[in-house]
């Protein structure tokens, strides 16, 4: 039996997809008849339809609507817009092609995101292909801007993820994974273990799992990432079986963040698709730490999944789990590895010796009276 973890009721009125909005129909090929809109797809946080229509030359012609409501929904659309047409410009036989995002004229509440509608089964892509496709992506997709980050705000369901421009993964991802704890925490309550196991994955095992990937010789390079790839947001195009994601909620990142989701036994991309990953992009590193790094990033969604359904503790157990393992494994930290190695230390400047922590942890009380912004720029 599945376990049931949204039982609310979706925030977007149906009637929003029931009618062609004049903002959106000015954003549809020129000489377009509308000949109807169909619920399609699902969703926890949007509303989602096809809009069929009839070109200029006579051919038909389907468009994916996708609708939400409020400045989160604003920035829930605009974000998708923003990653997938970055995909879409690296990677276009990939990922449908988006058209546009803007607000509804009827309705400046009412927020949407237009893309070409693309006929695919409910299939999981062939492994190899779909790994090849996904190795691809991260090769071709190197920063513009030499750094970690985006340009705007992007969303995992309807939470901010960290996007400031970053040089340092061990910064840029700390600060990610810190941000997703405290709202976590806001979400889910405090919890005196998790918020003591919190402390030590921030300042000991982000340390000790990622900064060795930036020193001693080694690097690594911010790569385009989709962000988001689980089996609900990847599917096979029915005419050529090749693979296609969507849904996407981009940074450039440590590459291997992108397999995050495929460590959970959940889903039905699991650790088949990491090993089949590594046959067509190189593992960081150091290599022995992979598997580590990949629980590390899994523990980032697994935070952010409990962050989004507030009262169902699963994936706070999850986490918790996670958490003490690693704790567990690496007491001593960055300072334990590189004595044990006979490396020269780096420090950064939030671990120098005397000074306070640059990660201190955020209680609920703060978080009330903190809360995070939407916005990160």
């Amino acid at each position: 039996m599945t376990e049931k973890v949204w039982d609310k009721e979706i925030e977007v009125p149906e009637k929003w997809i029931q009618f062609v909005d004049d903002k959106v129909s000015t954003e549809l090929p020129q000489g377009s008849q509308i000949e109807g809109i169909f619920p399609h797809g699902a969703s926890y946080w949007t509303r989602t339809a096809e809009i069929k229509t009839r070109q200029a030359d006579g051919s038909t012609l389907s468009f994916f609507l996708k609708v939400t409501q409020n400045e989160v929904g604003k920035a829930m659309v605009s974000g998708e817009h923003l990653s997938m047409k970055t995909l879409y410009d690296t990677l276009p036989d990939a990922v449908p092609k988006p058209i546009a995002w803007g607000t509804y004229a009827s309705d400046p509440s009412i927020h949407f995101f237009l893309c070409s509608f693309v006929d695919m089964t409910d299939d999981l892509p062939d492994i190899q292909p779909f790994t090849a496709k996904v190795a691809e992506l991260h090769k071709k997709g190197l920063s513009p801007t030499g750094k970690y980050g985006f340009w705007v705000p992007t969303l995992q369901g309807t939470i901010p993820q960290y996007t400031t421009w970053t040089d340092s993964w061990e910064e840029f991802f700390t600060n990610s994974i810190k941000r997703v704890m405290d709202v976590e925490e806001a979400s889910q309550g405090l919890d005196p273990e998790m918020k003591e196991l919190c402390e030590a994955t921030i300042n000991k095992v982000c340390p000790r799992l990622l900064r060795p990937l930036e020193t001693g010789g080694r690097k690594i390079e911010p790569r385009l990432i989709h962000g988001d790839i689980w089996d609900g947001n990847t599917a096979t195009l029915a005419e050529t079986g090749a693979p296609v994601i969507f849904d996407a909620t981009c940074i450039y990142a440590h590459n291997e963040l992108e397999l995050a989701p495929w460590r959970p036994t959940r889903h039905k991309m699991t650790k088949p698709y990491v090993r089949a990953y590594f046959r067509h992009y190189p593992v960081s590193a150091p290599e022995e730490d992979q598997d580590d790094r990949n629980a590390l990033y899994c523990l980032r969604w697994d935070m952010n999944c409990s962050a989004l359904y507030k009262g169902n503790l699963r994936w706070r157990n999850i986490c918790l789990d996670t958490m003490r393992a690693l704790v567990a494994k690496y007491p001593d930290g960055y300072e334990g590895w590189v004595t044990e190695k006979g490396e020269e230390p780096v420090l950064r400047s939030w671990n120098k010796p005397g000074s306070p922590t640059e990660y201190p942890y955020r209680d609920s009380k703060r978080m009330e009276e903190e809360p995070i912004a939407l916005t990160t720029k």
